[in-house]
């Protein structure tokens, strides 16, 4: 899936404006199931790949840049 591609690639995907973003970890790199980050609410929450595939498409989520991480979450 290309959402998961570039999610291993350090895209951050996010809405800077409801401060909302799905990213995977640079320590999350070759682990054979990788968890990803999703932050939303003040919050932080690991969520597998395929979760964090379906909160971007479904709350279509766009490449953007991370208030503390920049645009590469790695």
């Amino acid at each position: 899936m290309m959402v998961e591609a570039k999610l291993q690639g350090g895209v951050i995907f996010g809405d800077p404006e409801n401060e909302e973003y799905v990213y995977l970890p640079g320590s999350e790199i070759g682990a054979s199931r990788p968890l990803c980050v999703y932050e939303a609410a003040g919050r932080r929450e690991d969520v597998t790949m395929e979760q964090a595939a379906h909160l971007i498409t479904t709350r279509s989520l766009r490449p953007t840049a991370h208030p503390k991480l920049g645009r590469s979450s790695f």
